[in-house]
This record gives C-alpha cells, structure tokens and sequence, in this order.
C-alpha cells in the first residue's frame, strides 16, 4: 500500500476546513494557497468528499465548502478510505473483488490479514482533531 497525494492531500483540505471552521464556507482558492497544493487537483479531490458526504459545498461569490461533522467525528482511515479507495496492502486484500484462486492455501494470506488489520486500527484510532492537536502516537 502507498498512500497517494490524492489521500494526503485530502487530509491536509479536511485539517485546514478544520482549522477554519469559523469561517461559514472556505473558498478552495485560500486552501489551495495555504496548502501549497494546485486549485485544479483539490478540485479533483472534492468531489469525493462531498460525496461521502465529509464536506459541503456552496458555489457562487460567497462559495466554498465546510464540514459537515465535528473534527473529533471525522477518522483518519475514513477519510483516506474516500480519497485513495482502497487502504488494501495487496490485491487479493480489496473487498473480494479479485479473489485469488490460492487464497484457502495461501501460507502468507493470514500475515497479510493481520498487518492489514493492524494498519486499519492505527488509521481509525485518529481523528482530524487528533492532527489538530498534534496528540496521537
């Protein structure tokens, strides 16, 4: 697994909407800026947390977006489950989608399994505030 800039650019855009969360919508441009990230590629990534309903947006003048739960409700797994797809360690790992004709004799498939599960655990045990707050291990 190698998470993309598509998956750590969308944890960068949920942190700064945190940190602006004052604001009533966060135009992409400001984010972009901040972040140091093209406007047309976080415009690729917003669909998809829209979506899956992470953020709301608003078009026009006054438009932008804002999320739609808590910082403390948001995952770190879950939003990078949005952005990349997959978290999947090896194919035969992805939802079933391409069950591997070894998989009942596969020696390594239960190693997989279990760095699978471990990293699913680490990335579900941190929300946006704990990136905001700097207090997760």
């Amino acid at each position: 697994m190698k998470i993309s800039t598509r998956g750590r650019y969308a944890l960068r855009v949920m942190i700064d909407l945190a940190q602006h969360m004052d604001q009533d919508y966060v135009p992409m441009k400001e984010v972009a800026q901040r972040q140091e990230i093209s406007l047309k590629y976080l415009e690729r990534i917003m669909p998809s947390l829209t979506k899956n309903n992470f953020v709301q947006g608003v078009i026009g003048q006054k438009g932008g977006y804002k999320l739609v739960r808590l910082p403390k409700e948001y995952t770190v797994k879950e939003i990078l489950e949005v952005a990349e797809g997959s978290l999947a360690l090896i194919a035969c790992l992805e939802c079933d989608q391409n069950p591997c004709s070894r998989k009942d004799t596969c020696k390594t498939l239960p190693m997989w399994k279990g760095a699978q599960k471990v990293i699913e655990s680490y990335f579900d045990g941190i929300t946006l505030q704990d990136l905001l707050d700097g207090t997760f291990d």
